[in-house]
């Protein structure tokens, strides 16, 4: 499962959905794509209190496996985007080109992968 907090509605905040399939990045600066999977769930809050945020945080710990103090860091959060995966799997590493992609997020919705792949 991915834990996701944001002020806003922003991505992936409605744009993940079951089945689509992501593509994991480390933010290590090689910018290679290293490993992806198979939607399995996701859930898009509506907008929460701080004591609502931590309930589905820990109504969740058991999954999201969180460090002790990890919830302070959401605590300021309205929104909160819960994406479980499955069939994950370590691919052959490839690099994107992210300059379509302007004031990076996260998270770069992609249509087809093949779209932003580059021979690097």
């Amino acid at each position: 499962m991915i834990i996701r907090g944001t002020m806003g509605r922003k991505l992936p905040y409605g744009r993940v959905n079951k089945s689509d399939v992501l593509y994991f990045i480390e933010n290590n600066g090689d910018g290679l794509v290293k490993g992806r999977a198979v939607v399995d769930n996701v859930f898009n809050s509506e907008k929460l209190t701080k004591e609502q945020l931590i309930e589905i945080v820990g109504q969740n710990q058991d999954k999201l496996i969180l460090v002790k103090g990890l919830e302070k860091r959401f605590s300021g959060k309205r929104y909160l985007v819960l994406i479980s995966i499955k069939y994950f799997e370590e691919i052959e590493p490839f690099k994107i080109d992210r300059s379509e992609y302007g004031n990076m997020d996260d998270w770069l919705p992609v249509e087809n992968i093949e779209n932003v792949k580059t021979d690097e």
